[in-house]
């Protein structure tokens, strides 16, 4: 097995819009290397990277997937990311596991919101990149629209390069005008020649371009078709010869557990171990894999490390290289380079590896939090006892997915980047852990409380022969300012309700306040004042003045005015400014309040408001709608507020159906 020491690896990042072309321009490499005997077609539904049944139905990639191959001696490790979306959560572990990225852009369709994304996270993750204008075969193909936008949207300092205009053949004089103005500002040297008109050489060029694109000075522009060949074996030459080595990577700086101590981490074989899971894939039948970006040292098969996240131990067994879902056994694995390791039973994405002799914990990945929520059942009882595992290891598979519990609503809640990514999710939860569910809007955590004080009697008298049941009580109920909470208080004087039955008062006010008394809907913000009652000394029990105290509560509660309230959220829209007029008048539609406006930079607004979360619970769907696709969004518990008459009456209704 040959072995890849750093200087020999280039770890490459593909980004795009969805349909740009990332997925077959791998195969086309793959293939022009001789990894692979045959091109597969993303429309066929066969291509090395998109081999789950989820992106085959689609036609479309889903999940970050992992391809090698070598070109002249050096391993290029290949990651394949999706470009729609609802699944960029899956880019951000391959964000720190590439040291380059290529962006591809559809010589038809030209920029679109997903190339604007991926520029903006590549440059956020300071990732040297290459732009690749592919599928020029096509008819509507327009480079010089496509490269005028480029242009526009990210800059001058995007040159087109190649062997012509490098060599400065015929034809291409006005981009080779344009990369030497470019590689001017680079070198000094190259600067003093271009401005004395002096000749520059070709390897003068080749140098100063490779500086340019390592810093990030120059984006460089390569023509390419996936579909045809044309300029494929260019593209991996380039790679080769400009892009950075992990050796010429920044080095990551991690913390000492513990201390806290600051340590950097050198990307050397002879610095201590320091691995990065970057990505986990779950599967029933295979178990778990890891894939992992080796930092610094060696990572030896059979051997054991330490999970600093988890301070726990892992057994190393194997090591692969990955194309696809192909798995090559390989033996050590260097530092800058990539593998999978299976079985890490105790390790997660985000986790750090290292052997005991250093320990370092790199900083964790953040993830976008999600912004559209459904509810989830169970279809069957089996399915029932299956549900929360599978959606644990959906969740370790995919660190933008999110579920739990919602105690106030009474469901299960599944949460992710957008109604496909959870579409595809509960797919996978049903083919790979057999668990079928249904889904619904999650329902909204609405509350009670009263206007005004009042008083009712709550008695309950059973005689069923023997020992009956008896409990009696006087309860003053009273409004608290919002956010207060429920407090009781125990006025009795004289002994007219006997010691040891006054925590059952309370226990039976409170099970009332979690029944509600318009719609169901917990009370709150109350106060509850046990001021008279009486008792029977054979027949009164703890049971009795609790069913007593219920019935009193709610007695004296819908003489209170009790009104319902809703949980309003606040809204940070971030838009680009030609749609921020669309935005507002959206969220003024949806009973929001527009509470300012402010400029995030020359192209982008931020609208701040407050909504009703009943309003905002499809609002991911509408603003991709509205901004297509460039507007985000954040989402945060305000407080409550009355709900207004008419959708209170609404709601009641709605409530009673349900019950009925």
């Amino acid at each position: 097995m040959t072995e890849y020491t750093p200087e020999n690896i280039r770890n490459v990042l593909l980004i795009s819009h969805s349909g740009a072309g990332k997925t077959s321009l791998i195969e086309a490499m793959l293939y022009k290397a001789k990894m692979i005997s045959r091109m597969g077609k993303v429309e066929e539904g066969n291509t090395v990277m998109d081999y789950e049944p989820e992106e085959i139905q689609r036609k479309t990639s889903i999940s970050l997937s992992l391809a090698y191959l070598d070109w002249k001696g050096t391993k290029m490790n290949l990651i394949d990311t999706p470009g729609y979306s609802d699944f960029q959560g899956e880019i951000i572990g391959a964000l720190r596991a590439a040291d380059a990225a290529l962006l591809v852009v559809c010589a038809a369709s030209g920029v679109e919101i997903g190339t604007e994304n991926m520029w903006r996270l590549a440059q956020e993750y300071s990732l040297p990149l290459i732009l690749l204008v592919n599928k020029i075969d096509r008819e509507n193909a327009d480079l010089p629209k496509v490269l005028t936008q480029l242009r526009e949207s990210f800059g001058e300092n995007i040159v087109v390069v190649g062997k012509d205009i490098i060599a400065g053949k015929e034809g291409k004089e006005e981009e080779r005008e344009k990369l030497l103005e470019a590689l001017a500002d680079v070198s000094d040297t190259l600067l003093e020649k271009y401005i004395n008109g002096e000749e520059i050489t070709e390897e003068e060029i080749e140098e100063t371009l490779s500086k340019g694109i390592k810093s990030r000075q120059i984006f460089p522009l390569l023509v390419v078709s996936a579909f045809t060949d044309e300029g494929i074996e260019e593209l991996l030459d380039f790679i080769v010869r400009y892009l950075p080595s992990p050796l010429e990577r920044e080095n990551l700086k991690g913390m000492a557990p513990g201390n806290g101590e600051e340590i950097e981490i050198k990307t050397i074989d002879e610095e201590p171990l320091c691995a990065f899971v970057f990505k986990t894939v779950t599967d029933p039948y295979v178990g778990k894999l890891s894939y992992i970006r080796v930092f610094s040292g060696i990572l030896e098969p059979d051997t054991v490390v330490m999970n600093v996240n988890k301070n726990t131990q892992q057994k190393i067994g194997q090591t692969y290289w990955l194309i696809g879902k192909q798995q090559k056994v390989v033996g050590r694995v260097h530092s800058g380079d990539i593998c999978a390791v299976p079985k890490l039973t105790e390790t997660s994405t985000g986790d750090t590896l290292c052997y005991p002799s250093r320990l370092v914990m790199l900083p964790p990945l953040r993830y976008p939090d999600p912004v559209y929520q459904l509810a989830i059942v169970p279809k069957s009882r089996e399915d029932e006892e299956k549900l929360s595992s599978g959606l644990n290891r959906l969740m370790e598979e995919d660190p933008s997915f999110r579920w739990w519990r919602d105690n106030d609503i009474k469901q299960t809640v599944i949460a992710g980047m957008g109604d496909v990514h959870l579409e595809v999710t509960v797919e996978k939860l049903k083919r790979k852990f057999g668990v079928d569910v249904e889904l619904s809007l999650p329902k909204v955590p609405y509350r009670e409380t009263i206007r005004k004080s009042a008083s009712a009697q709550g008695k309950y008298k059973r005689q069923t022969g023997g020992h009956g049941q008896y409990g009696d009580v006087w309860l003053l109920v009273e409004p608290l300012e919002r956010g207060a909470g429920f407090e009781f208080v125990n006025k009795i004087v004289g002994g007219v309700i006997p010691r040891q039955y006054i925590p059952s008062v309370e226990k039976g006010v409170q099970k009332a306040l979690e029944e509600g008394i318009l719609a169901g809907y917990p009370v709150v913000d109350v106060r509850v004042t046990l001021y008279d009652g009486s008792y029977h000394p054979v027949d009164s029990s703890d049971i009795a003045f609790q069913i007593a105290a219920s019935i009193g509560f709610k007695n004296a509660a819908r003489l209170a005015d009790p009104v319902l309230l809703e949980p309003i959220m606040n809204i940070v829209v971030s838009v680009p400014k030609m749609f921020t007029g669309d935005v507002i008048g959206g969220l003024n539609s949806k009973r929001g309040r527009i509470l300012g406006m402010e400029s995030e930079s020359h192209l982008i607004d931020r609208v701040i408001a407050q909504v009703p979360l009943a309003e905002m619970l499809k609002y991911a769907i509408e603003l991709r709608s509205i901004t297509g696709g460039r507007g985000t969004f954040t989402m945060s518990f305000s407080h409550y507020e009355e709900v207004p008459p008419h959708i209170a009456q609404q709601i009641m209704e709605s409530s009673r159906k349900e019950e009925g």
